[in-house]
């Protein structure tokens, strides 16, 4: 018969004693949820983002998301960063659409 080692029974089974064991809090995982462009409502500052596509103009995607083309300039200032002239946006640019 095999000797029979502390903290190990016959199963093949580790028991672990109270002392040894590590309390995992699982709301504590530690893990950061991906970025997305999901919105939330409590940043009044929140700003959807668009994707430039052939074709595209400030004022077309203003007229598609605000009703109005005339809104281009929310959008330019939005994006100041990325468009030097607000006439020349080019497929794949990723913008911000603020909210209005």
């Amino acid at each position: 018969m095999p000797d029979k080692k502390p903290g190990i029974d016959s199963g093949g089974h580790t028991s672990v004693g109270r002392d040894d064991a590590r309390k995992i809090d699982p709301l504590d995982s530690g893990v950061v949820s991906g970025g997305s462009s999901q919105l939330t409502t409590e940043d009044e500052h929140a700003a959807e983002t668009y994707t430039v596509v052939a074709g595209d103009s400030l004022s077309r995607i203003a007229k598609r998301r605000y009703g109005k083309g005339s809104m281009w300039k929310l959008i330019y200032e939005a994006n100041r960063d990325k468009i030097e002239n607000p006439d020349l946006i080019y497929p794949g640019q990723v913008l911000r659409i603020p909210k209005i």
